[in-house]
C-alpha cells in the first residue's frame, strides 16, 4: 500500500510543531470557502430516522437543477473521495462486461498499452494516481491531453486544476471523451471547483457523452466541508454501481436535507463573497512581492524560490498554508476569512527577511 498523501487542513500536526492552539491559527492550506453558508432548517426527522428514498430523490433532484445535468439525476456520496476509490472497480467491471481487451503490449511514441493502464493529467489532486496504484494500475502522469492514448483504460482531468488552476476548454475535454469512448476508455472530469466557475463545467452535455464521468464538490463551495458531500454525474449503470458499492444510507439525512435547500438557493450572493475574498488576498500576495503563478477563485498559487523558507516563517506566526514535495518552490494560499486576516497575513509576510 502507497504511503498517505499529505493533504492541506493538518492543523493539529502544525501546531504540535509550531506551538499555539489549534483553534487559534490561521488556516490557509485549503482551498475552501472561508465563510461559511448559515444552515437551513433541518427538519427533526432528518437527524432522527434513516434517509429515506424521498430525502435522496430530493437532493438529487435539487443537484440535477443546480449543476443543469438535463436527465441526469447525481448521485450524492459521502464525499467525491469515496467514489475515487471506487475507480479501479468501475474499470474492472467495465472490462469485464465488455470492454476491449488490450493486454497484448504495444507501444506508441508516448506509452505503452496494457489492459490496466490509467492516465492522469498532472500534476494534481493526488489521490486519484494514489488508488488505482494501490489497485495494481499502471498510472501514467501525463502533462498534456495529448498524451492520452487509446491504451489507457481510464483518463482523469482535473478542470480546474488542483493547484494550479490550469482549464481546459470543453470542447478539448468533449474531443478526448470522444478518444476515450471509441476505444472502451472512461473520462473522469474532477470538477470540485467548478462552482466558481460554472461555464467551464460539461454537466449540462453529459446525457450525450456515455462513457463521462463528472465529480463534484459540495463542500467547497458552501464552505461546509466537514458535511463529506459530493455529487457523480454519469450514466445510470455507472452511478447504480457506485450506489450498490457504497452500501445502504452511505449519505446522511441531514446532509442531503442541506444539500436539498442550498442547492435550489440564489448561490450568486456566495460567489461574490468568494471574489471578493479572492481579491483581497491577491492584494496581500502582491503587496508582498510574491508572484501569483496560478489558482482559482478558492485559493492562489505562488511560486518562489524562497518556498520552504516562507512556509515555516508562516507557521511560526501560525498561519498554515499548503506547500508541495513534488514542487518544492510551490505554496498554495487559501482564502483568507475577513479582512482582519489579509492584514495577519500581510503583516507576517512583511516581516519575512527576504
Amino acid at each position: 500500500m502507497s504511503a498517505p498523501i499529505v493533504h492541506g487542513g493538518g492543523i493539529t500536526a502544525a501546531a504540535a510543531t509550531f506551538g499555539g492552539r489549534p483553534e487559534d491559527w490561521l488556516d490557509l492550506s485549503t482551498g475552501i470557502n472561508p465563510c461559511p453558508v448559515a444552515l437551513p432548517d433541518i427538519p427533526a426527522r432528518a437527524w432522527h430516522r434513516l434517509p429515506d428514498r424521498h430525502l435522496i430523490d430530493e437532493a438529487r433532484r435539487a443537484a440535477r437543477d443546480h449543476y443543469r445535468s438535463g436527465e441526469i439525476l447525481p448521485l450524492p456520496v459521502p464525499g467525491t473521495q469515496s467514489v475515487i476509490q471506487l475507480l479501479p472497480r468501475l474499470v474492472e467491471a467495465d472490462r469485464l462486461v465488455g470492454g476491449t481487451d488490450n493486454s497484448v503490449a504495444v507501444t506508441d511514441n508516448r506509452v505503452a498499452v496494457t489492459d490496466n493502464r490509467v492516465a492522469v493529467v498532472s500534476p494534481t489532486y493526488g489521490e486519484y494516481a494514489r488508488a488505482f496504484a494501490s489497485a495494481g494500475f499502471a498510472v501514467d502522469a501525463v502533462d498534456d491531453i495529448a498524451a492520452i492514448g487509446a491504451g489507457h483504460r481510464l483518463a482523469v482531468v482535473v478542470n480546474p486544476n488542483n493547484p494550479d488552476g490550469l482549464i481546459w476548454p470543453a470542447e478539448t475535454l468533449i474531443a478526448l471523451h470522444d478518444r476515450m469512448k471509441a476505444a472502451d476508455g472512461l473520462l473522469v472530469v474532477d470538477e470540485a471547483f467548478g462552482d466558481t466557475n460554472p461555464a467551464l463545467s460539461l454537466a449540462s452535455r453529459a446525457t450525450q457523452l456515455s462513457n463521462l464521468v463528472i465529480f463534484r464538490s459540495f463542500g467547497k463551495f458552501f464552505g461546509l466541508a466537514g458535511l463529506r458531500l459530493g455529487f457523480a454525474i454519469a450514466r445510470s449503470d455507472i452511478l447504480a454501481r457506485f450506489e450498490d458499492w457504497l452500501g445502504p444510507w452511505a449519505v446522511s439525512g441531514p446532509a442531503l436535507s442541506i444539500a436539498a435547500s442550498l442547492l435550489r438557493s440564489d448561490v450568486s450572493p456566495i460567489r461574490g463573497r468568494i471574489n471578493e475574498r479572492c481579491a483581497g488576498l491577491h492584494g496581500v500576495l502582491t503587496g508582498a512581492g510574491l508572484q501569483l503563478s496560478g489558482g482559482t477563485a478558492l485559493f492562489t498559487l505562488v511560486a518562489d524560490a524562497r518556498a520552504d523558507d516562507i512556509y515555516t516563517h508562516l507557521c511560526r506566526h501560525h498561519i498554515l498554508v499548503r506547500k508541495f514535495d513534488y514542487a518544492p518552490e510551490w505554496l498554495r494560499f487559501g482564502l483568507p476569512p475577513d479582512p482582519a486576516a489579509d492584514r495577519r497575513l500581510g503583516e507576517a509576510l512583511q516581516r519575512f527577511e527576504r
